[in-house]
């Protein structure tokens, strides 16, 4: 069986930078190679292109002027692929991303030549998705994305958790879950970390800026309240999506100037590199797939701060390293000082944390129980054709 994995974005050349999406989508494509399967991630860009990556894995990219832009138009290039390369083969479709009118036009054509696809938009469908843009997001809903939803094969979602928001929707498509892993690159020795005695707390969120999102206006709110009785800082840093200015002056206006500090998103390091500086990982995301900056946190046995919908919650649960809030300023103050009440159990915490995403959740384990949903599927999609 052939596997696509599409991401119109996804760089034609192989990763240069650490984004969520594109991150995860080499590990999987990495973990399944590493499994023995032929897999090519389908992108689109300036020009058409083929490339081999060291995990072993194709890119090839299809020229498409609107490339950069969100469009129902399809490269014509890849169109011609599809019905030469994918039609009548061995071959099934992870079509990547959530309200993209790309997605929902290569989910046609898909259908148009009878190739099984599964649709993997890494956000849950939570209520507060729909809070912001709603104008523009109901009306996407029921003319594409649910027909997207509903015509596929399967939902392959980050946490087994989120079918029920799925199900609130009236999608009837089976869900499958699929998690995110950690990269090799972040495996540093454990004899190399340590932990800060210091007084002052040092509170950490790495990510993109995106307020609503991530909850960072809330961060920021519970962090004026923390600080009145502990002494801490408060480090954000990441890409900025739109919002960083906003969450500046939402910070000057709280009177946090000196104790919250906004970084640009460092590339030349690791994440776990960059984390381990702080004491406390922190994200209090209002909706959330998983968090791949929450799993390298783990890597590098920080202690974490997580809202209760983040797929990687229930990873934290169970290892015992951090705290599950809801996205509330008084839930979040309550869980950073539990966090605070329990500071001579970080260093324990943070290595149950490390250790358990080394046995649990590494790309090649991952990768091979998709495998299983994914032959399954296959073989059902036969069955329908017959």
């Amino acid at each position: 069986m052939n596997i696509y994995i599409y991401l119109k974005n996804f760089p034609p050349k192989g990763l240069k930078k650490d984004e969520g999406m594109r991150k995860s989508i080499h590990g999987l494509a990495s973990g399944l190679t590493a499994c023995g399967e032929n897999v090519t991630v389908l992108c689109e860009n300036a020009t058409d292109s083929s490339f081999k990556t060291k995990s072993g894995y194709t890119i090839k990219a299809f020229a498409n002027h609107n490339y950069l832009r969100p469009s129902f138009n399809i490269s014509k290039s890849l169109q011609n692929y599809i019905r030469e390369h994918l039609a009548n083969t061995d071959s099934i479709v992870v079509i990547n991303g959530i309200f993209h009118p790309s997605v929902y036009s290569l989910s046609r054509l898909l259908r148009k030549y009878s190739v099984p696809y599964i649709m993997a938009p890494h956000d849950p469908y939570h209520p507060s998705i729909f809070s912001k843009n709603a104008h523009l997001k109901w009306p996407y809903w029921y003319l594409f994305e649910k027909q997207l939803l509903n015509k596929a094969n399967a939902v392959q979602i980050l946490d087994i958790r989120h079918d029920e928001y799925l199900k609130n929707l009236g999608i009837k498509t089976p869900a499958i879950e699929v998690s995110n892993g950690f990269s090799p690159v972040d495996i540093k020795p454990e004899s190399s970390l340590n932990w800060h005695q210091e007084e002052k707390v040092k509170l950490f969120f790495l990510g993109r800026l995106d307020s609503f999102n991530k909850g960072l206006d809330l961060l920021l709110d519970t962090f004026a309240e923390f600080i009145k009785t502990i002494p801490a800082e408060l480090t954000i840093q990441g890409p900025d999506k739109g919002d960083r200015k906003a969450l500046e002056e939402q910070a000057a206006k709280l009177n946090l100037n000196g104790k919250v500090f906004f970084l640009d998103p460092d590339y030349n390091q690791t994440p776990t590199s960059l984390i381990q500086n702080y004491d406390i990982f922190c994200l209090p995301s209002r909706f959330e797939g998983f968090s791949l900056a929450a799993l390298e946190a783990m890597m590098a046995g920080r202690v974490i701060l997580i809202s209760e919908v983040a797929g990687i919650a229930p990873h934290i649960k169970e290892s015992g390293s951090g705290v599950v809030i809801k996205p509330e300023v008084s839930a979040i103050k309550a869980g950073l000082m539990e966090l605070l009440n329990r500071r001579s159990e970080w260093k324990e915490m943070g290595l149950r944390g490390r250790r358990y995403v080394l046995e649990n959740l590494s790309w090649e384990k991952i990768a091979s129980d998709a495998l299983k949903n994914y032959k399954h599927l296959y073989t059902e999609s036969l069955k329908c054709k017959v």
